[in-house]
């Protein structure tokens, strides 16, 4: 089975901006979020996205 266009994994410095899904990741600010979604990124192989400043998904294309 080969995974294709889906959302690994969410970052995020605000748990209210996030629900079920995808992983979740929870950090304390915004150099933790960009640590984790760099490292994810690589380990997932898949494409680290911010759509704000508290927010990054992890995606599959």
């Amino acid at each position: 089975m080969v995974l294709e266009k889906a959302i690994l994994a969410t970052i995020t410095t605000n748990r209210n901006k996030v629900s079920a899904g995808a992983s979740i990741f929870i950090c304390d600010d915004k150099e933790e979020m960009e640590k984790v979604a760099a490292n994810l990124e690589a380990i997932l192989d898949g494409i680290s996205h911010a759509l704000s400043e508290e927010l990054y998904i992890i995606v599959k294309h």
